[in-house]
Parts: structure tokens; C-alpha cells; sequence
């Protein structure tokens, strides 16, 4: 009789041997990022303003990694940070654009510098490097996966910044996925919803300040008044990455898929 695959047997993301480029890599979901791919075999480029965090981080890696402690908004590294993953490993499967932050605050308080800046690393920095990967990636037919957010897909007054600068991203990836098709490149993008990391702590402080309520109080008050069950974890995001980055998910092209818990309910 043939065996039936049990559902605890792991799912084989033939991603061993393999090469990442990961940004953002120091915390959060970058960090989550970088484990889970480490941990299904990948060799890593890791990539972040911070020398310290990303040698911790790599020093816990199983695998091989690049240490590039550099700023994505320079306009020369992101070709240089492909050139060294070039010279370490001798090719790139995977890019995965997860740098960024953008601030928050009243549009009418909002400055040209923030503006300049919320664009300049999210969606800049994720262009050139996709740009510069884009030829090694096509080589080795690989792919990107660009780690967004769902404030572009659902306009919010306090988020005008970010919420511009995902939308863009989001039509980027689109638009490299339809060239994608010709070169052999796959491209696809996740929208995270409310993730359990230090920029979400900072969130529930300032709700928990509004409320007049205690920061724990607060942590199981803002899911509620965004209608989801929890926050999620980074490596729920990770795991994610992991399949759209893997021949499992070879049919998936120009997808942007909302990990937030059912947070958006539009189109």
C-alpha cells in the first residue's frame, strides 16, 4: 500500500546550496527572515546600517553569510553590496527588499526631508538593488520578494508617507514581475499586517498614552480596534518568504499576498 504523506513531514523548499541577499537583516522580520532561510540551507548576504547586530546574527547562522554593514539610501551600494555577494558565493537566487521605515504623522506637519527619506531606502534603496541583482538573478532564474505592508493597499491620514511609498513598491513589483516573465525572474511581494516586533512596541506605547490605559492593556486592546484575533510573529512572515522563494511557488508571479490576520478587508 502506498505511504500517505503525514501532514508533519516538512514540506522540502529545495532552497539548500542557495544564495540570499536579505535586508533589513539586523531585527525584526529581517532577522526572522535570515533564520528561516539559513535554516532551510540558504547562504546569506546579510545586509543592515548596524555591524554589530549582524554579526551577532550571524554567528548564530548555520549556514555561510556576508556580513554588509552598509545604507542602502547611498545610491553606490546596492550594486557594490551585489558585487560582493558576487565575489563570496558566485551568484544570487534571492533578493529579498524587507529596509525601510517611514514616518508617521500629521500630513500638514510632514516635511520634504521626510518625505525624501521615507522614499529613499524603502523604495529606492529596493529598486537599485533589484536592478543591480536583476542579471545574476536571471542567470540562475531566481527571484524577490519585497516585504511591503498593507497601509498602501488601505490609505490611513497618520500614514501618508508610508502609504505612498507601498503603493509605489507595490506597483514596482508588478512591473518587474511582468519583465520577470521574459527573463526569468520570478517577483512577488508579502504586505505585512500589525508584526510583533520593536516598531509595533512603540505603537502599543503610544495607543496604551491615548487610552490612558497600561501598556499591557494596550497590547490586547489595539488588535481588537483593528478587528484581528492577535498580532503576528515575524517568522510567521518569514515562513512566507521561504515558500515564495522556492520552487513550490514557481507558478506565483507579480503576487502580493496580505500576511495581517484578515486586517484588510478590501479588493
Amino acid at each position: 500500500m502506498r505511504r500517505q504523506r503525514h501532514l508533519e513531514e516538512p514540506m522540502d523548499l529545495q532552497l539548500k546550496g542557495r544564495v540570499a541577499i536579505v535586508t533589513g537583516a539586523s531585527k525584526g522580520i529581517g532577522r526572522a527572515i535570515a533564520e528561516t532561510l539559513a535554516a532551510e540551507g540558504m547562504k546569506l548576504v546579510l545586509v543592515a546600517r548596524s555591524t554589530d547586530l549582524l554579526k551577532d546574527l550571524a554567528k548564530a547562522l548555520p549556514t555561510e553569510s556576508l556580513v554588509q554593514a552598509v545604507d542602502l539610501r547611498d545610491t553606490a551600494v546596492p550594486a557594490q553590496v551585489v558585487a560582493a555577494a558576487m565575489q563570496a558565493f558566485g551568484g544570487i537566487d534571492l533578493v529579498v527588499n524587507n529596509a525601510g521605515a517611514t514616518k508617521r504623522g500629521d500630513f500638514l506637519q510632514l516635511t520634504d526631508e521626510d518625505w525624501a527619506d521615507g522614499y529613499a531606502l524603502k523604495f529606492f534603496g529596493a529598486m537599485r538593488l533589484s536592478r543591480a541583482a536583476w542579471p545574476h538573478l536571471a542567470v540562475r532564474q531566481g527571484s524577490i520578494v519585497s516585504i511591503i505592508g498593507i497601509g498602501g493597499r488601505t490609505g490611513q491620514a497618520e500614514f501618508a508617507i508610508g502609504g505612498s511609498v507601498n503603493a509605489a513598491a507595490m506597483n514596482l513589483t508588478k512591473v518587474l514581475a511582468d519583465r520577470g516573465v521574459t527573463d526569468g525572474v520570478r517577483v512577488n511581494a508579502i504586505n505585512p499586517g500589525a508584526i510583533a516586533t520593536e516598531r509595533l512596541q512603540l505603537r502599543i506605547r503610544n495607543f496604551a498614552k491615548e487610552q490612558g490605559i497600561s501598556e499591557a492593556d494596550a497590547a490586547v486592546k489595539l488588535p481588537r480596534s483593528m478587528a484581528i484575533a492577535r498580532f503576528g510573529e515575524p517568522a510567521e512572515i518569514a515562513r512566507v518568504v521561504a515558500f515564495l522563494a522556492s520552487p513550490q511557488a514557481g507558478y506565483l508571479q507579480g503576487a502580493v499576498i496580505d500576511v495581517d490576520g484578515g486586517q484588510t478587508r478590501t479588493l
